[in-house]
């Protein structure tokens, strides 16, 4: 499986950090029949009764009006989902790569299930993600060799 890098939106919202918030967020896609791809819910770490929840995706007149409907909305972080098959060491090679580009992260999500390693990178500017792709593509390719 070759490793793909493409530049999605994630949807936001600030909750209040308490029981069954996630859940209520949730509610509304799930009844909407949304299939998310990823879901995000952490707790700010300057703001201990505050909290951030992130999905990906929301398309669609329907999901749209669900995610507006649980208070989210289009984040202005730009990021990029890289998957593909995973290999050992592709972290450190997502991250040289986007390093050596310069570029700085606002955050790093990567897991593995099966043989499928997905990550989610977030970035300062919509220049710095166009800036880290083709630098990614580069690393990643060089790795599979």
């Amino acid at each position: 499986m070759p490793l793909t890098v493409k530049r999605i939106v994630l949807w936001r919202t600030e909750v209040d950090n308490k029981p069954g918030t996630l859940a209520c967020v949730l509610e509304p896609l799930a009844q909407a029949g949304a299939d998310l791809r990823l879901g995000m819910g952490y707790r700010h770490p300057s703001s201990e009764g505050k909290a951030a929840i992130e999905i990906y995706p929301v398309a669609g007149k329907k999901l749209i009006a669900a995610a507006k409907a649980a208070g989210l909305s289009p984040s202005t972080i730009p990021a990029l989902l890289v998957e593909g098959a995973n290999k050992p060491g592709l972290g450190h090679a997502l991250a040289c790569a986007v390093a050596g580009a310069g570029v700085n992260l606002t955050f790093f999500v990567a897991q593995v299930v099966g043989k499928t390693c997905s990550a989610v990178m977030g970035f300062e500017t919509e220049e710095d993600a166009k800036t880290a792709v083709p630098a990614i593509k580069k690393a990643t390719q060089a790795k599979k060799r």
